[in-house]
């Protein structure tokens, strides 16, 4: 059985307790991205001030449930914070240990696309066994090989936007509000973007500037994720989707 489970990622389950809820419409006034259309999406639950506290995918479970993937480390503080805005609403919020994430790099066995980039290869979600292996490791490399950054490491409390939200289909700018929206909406308009998140050799990285690092990854000194300018990058050195956010207006 080939190694595909995500040790690394969890599933939290949102459920209606009762026939008049509507967890999508409750999900929907808080993420970045449009959960009441086609499923699955990337989306990121926000600050106020548009910076970001987690990013996810948000998959649709049958019987009005909504089904998030996202880091383990993180998911019961997620669950904690969705649980803080339910309010009085009758929808359960709970990290489910039965659902577990896999992937795989290549496309075509009839799972899904990564939303974010096709090129990040397929996910699907599965019921946990006892047979399952990790393919953690050989995930971060790939991802990172693509230059896409992922988790509170590598973007929290980063603006949504520096984190290439738009460029990995992470956001809708039609959905209505949610939580950072009026500052995430006022950087698209002005189109003032000022920094981004980047993938960069290690050897290259600036300390200063500096998320996180893999030296055990990727070929040569291993990978960084910095937070640099724009004026400072070279659409050279960037991966393919990335390039055109940052290239000079002709």
């Amino acid at each position: 059985m080939p190694a595909t489970r995500l040790f690394d990622r969890a599933v939290i389950r949102l459920s209606p307790q009762s026939d008049e809820e509507d967890v999508a419409a409750f999900l929907q006034g808080l993420v970045t991205n449009n959960v009441m259309g086609a499923l699955p999406t990337y989306a990121g639950l926000l600050s106020p001030q548009g910076k970001t506290l987690f990013d996810f995918i948000v998959w649709p479970a049958g019987h009005g449930q909504l089904l998030i993937d996202c880091e383990k480390d993180g998911a019961d503080e997620l669950a904690k914070r969705l649980s803080l805005y339910r309010l009085r609403r009758k929808i359960a919020v709970e990290v489910d240990p039965e659902v577990a994430v896999h992937w795989e790099a290549h496309l075509g066995d009839g799972a899904v696309p990564d939303p974010r980039l096709a090129d990040l290869g397929q996910r699907w979600l599965a019921p946990t066994s006892a047979d399952d292996e990790p393919t953690d490791a050989i995930w971060r490399a790939h991802r990172l090989s693509l230059g896409v950054p992922e988790g509170r490491a590598e973007m929290g409390d980063i603006l949504w936007l520096e984190a290439n939200a738009i460029e990995l289909n992470g956001v809708a700018f039609d959905k209505g509000c949610y939580i950072g929206q009026e500052n995430t909406a006022r950087m698209n308009w002005r189109q003032k973007v000022n920094r981004r998140l980047v993938v960069v050799p290690l050897d290259r990285s600036d300390e200063k500037r500096r998320r996180a690092v893999y030296p055990e990854l990727g070929p040569g000194p291993g990978y960084a994720v910095d937070h640099l300018r724009v004026v400072d990058l070279d659409p050279a050195d960037l991966p393919a989707w990335q390039r055109p956010a940052v290239s000079p207006a002709e």
